[in-house]
């Protein structure tokens, strides 16, 4: 008689997932998860506790962003549905985070109907995640649950989107049954249509003037930065990025123009974008931040549009095309050049600062940023007024600008850093936040400290809610003030600065990078009136839907 011991459920799963990359897993404890955190602190995967439940599912996120998967793992009920915001954020913007719930035991919900956090018949949390997951499992059934798994992290990897994982906390130290190795099929090109999509596109640039790239989200959330750089290298062609693929190509690249989203772009980028005769839109999803409030002028008889694995050229659509595998063979394929880039971009402004006495404005803080970002440096940036500010904002290298950019939650960012910094060790995070936003979230900066990380954040304090005040002016824009300078005294080792002027922002930034031992908190008081420009462009096009 056999006397093999098998994995149990709980150990399988964070086996496939230390396996998949993913060495760390935030959350908060419940007593329907305890039995499985107590498997992964035996495990080589780390838990990362947050200061609430969706926090961590921001953080997953921002882990995935830089790792290629993340996973957070909650209670049940109350545990589980404060993540709803973030995860269904993380399907928005094609983030694989995969959700692990405990839920009561199999026993528990036969024998015990009333037992604590259930809020209705025991399948109405995996019907609600999923509405904002590719696959949903729940491990019930010890034999086929190993395959569940497999088959669960398959799809998050596939789809580049969140999936639900739930495992009764009776089952979490159940034996599986290994089951024959199964090989999933991969989804690949249709080979015939590869080559005609190449083919046509090659025919067009030939006879094009003035050909240029717009890049989107998926060539971020798909890895494919290297293949379109080597394209963008090859062909010498210029590129611009859209807002929610912002830093998929490194910024100050000669080939970089800027963001492209219709009126809200800057004048230079916008001209070479809208007059170009022929557009490769690669991994662009259209959407209205994008496109400005659809405010864009894309003549798509003019262009070449390869997502969602497929490629469209004016009215031709080749389906089952890869993303990867259009833009590698395309890069293979295209002539070499070896002339300049046909437009140069924009050199960044470096006037005079600080001036004295002069009180701090959006446009001179960005540019102040510009100056102070280095290479090991990555922004991860919440919405509002210091997202549309970002604009201008250049990252040295590719995909170290985080944000939630078409979602659009607030309290994306300083979660999302934390993720991001455990994920990328090397890099330091600057945190980009409005005062409405930090005020969502921002107790996460206290497990920042914790655990010795050293962001940078800077709070874009206007006294509310910039962008809705913008768009319609009301005392429901208003919040109380904090004094975000002094959460040191709350939140552990952290340095806090306040900056009125110009000389106290230089001040206060000039200790920040300098501490690289804990965070820092410099809170900029910006006047309520002031905003960037692209948002001012904004929210005049919002103001006539809300007004009707």
């Amino acid at each position: 008689m056999s006397t093999a011991k098998f994995d149990t459920l709980g150990q399988y799963l964070l086996k496939r997932l230390y396996q998949e990359g993913v060495k760390h897993i935030f959350g908060v404890p419940g007593d329907y998860v305890l039995g499985f955190y107590d498997l992964m602190v035996k495990s080589p995967v780390h838990h990362i506790g947050t200061t609430r439940e969706d926090c961590a599912a921001f953080a997953a996120d921002g882990y995935a962003r830089c790792q290629g998967l993340g996973a957070l793992a909650v209670t049940y009920g109350v545990g589980a549905l404060n993540t709803v915001n973030a995860v269904a954020g993380a399907y928005a913007e094609s983030s694989p985070v995969i959700v692990i719930s405990g839920s009561p035991g199999i026993t528990e919900q036969k024998d015990d109907p009333l037992i604590h956090h259930r809020f209705g018949p025991f399948t109405f949390q995996r019907e609600i995640f999923e509405r904002i997951t590719c696959a949903t499992v729940v491990l019930n059934d010890p034999v086929i649950a190993f395959r569940q798994i497999d088959h669960a992290i398959a799809a998050a990897r596939r789809y580049c989107k969140p999936v639900y994982i739930e495992i009764p906390r009776d089952l979490v130290m159940v034996e599986g049954y290994p089951m024959p190795s199964e090989v999933l099929e991969k989804f690949t090109s249709d080979e015939s249509a590869l080559a005609e999509a190449v083919s046509e596109t090659l025919e067009l640039m030939a006879k094009s003037v003035s050909p240029m790239i717009i890049a989107g989200v998926e060539c971020h959330r798909r890895g494919l930065q290297s293949e379109l750089l080597d394209l963008v290298e090859r062909a010498r062609l210029p590129v611009a990025a859209t807002l929610t693929g912002k830093s998929v190509l490194a910024e100050r690249h000669p080939a970089y123009l800027g963001i492209y989203e219709g009126a809200m772009s800057s004048e230079h980028a916008r001209y070479i974008v809208e007059q170009s005769d022929l557009l490769l839109m690669l991994g662009v999803t259209l959407n209205d931040i994008d496109t400005g409030i659809y405010t864009a002028k894309l003549d798509p008889h003019h262009m070449v549009r390869a997502a969602q694995d497929e490629v469209v050229i004016s009215a031709h659509r080749y389906p089952r095309v890869l993303l990867a595998d259009f833009l590698s063979a395309l890069a293979c394929a295209v002539k070499t050049s070896n002339q300049d880039y046909a437009s140069p971009p924009i050199t960044l402004q470096s006037s005079r600062f600080p001036e004295p006495n002069r009180h701090m404005s959006t446009s001179r803080l960005i540019e102040r940023l510009n100056q102070a970002l280095s290479p090991e440096m990555m922004v991860v940036c919440d919405v509002g007024d210091c997202l549309f500010a970002a604009i201008d904002l250049r990252v040295h290298e590719q995909s170290e600008f985080l944000a939630s950019s078409y979602f659009a939650t607030m309290g994306f960012a300083v979660p999302a850093a934390l993720g991001a910094q455990i994920a990328r060790p090397d890099h330091r995070a600057l945190i980009l936040v409005g005062d409405g936003a930090f005020q969502m979230t921002g107790t996460e900066l206290s497990t920042h400290a914790h655990l010795g990380l050293n962001p940078i954040v800077i709070v874009f304090n206007n006294s509310g809610y910039s962008t809705e005040r913008f768009i319609l002016e009301g005392p429901f824009n208003d919040i109380s003030p904090w004094r975000f300078d002094r959460l040191g005294e709350v939140f552990g080792p952290l340095n806090g600065y306040d900056a009125t002027t110009e000389e106290e922002f230089e001040t206060a930034l000039i200790h920040a990078l300098q501490n690289q031992t804990m965070p820092s908190i410099i809170n900029v008081h910006l006047l309520s009136e002031d905003a960037s420009s692209a948002m001012k462009r904004l929210a005049e096009h919002l103001k006539t839907r809300v007004k009707g």
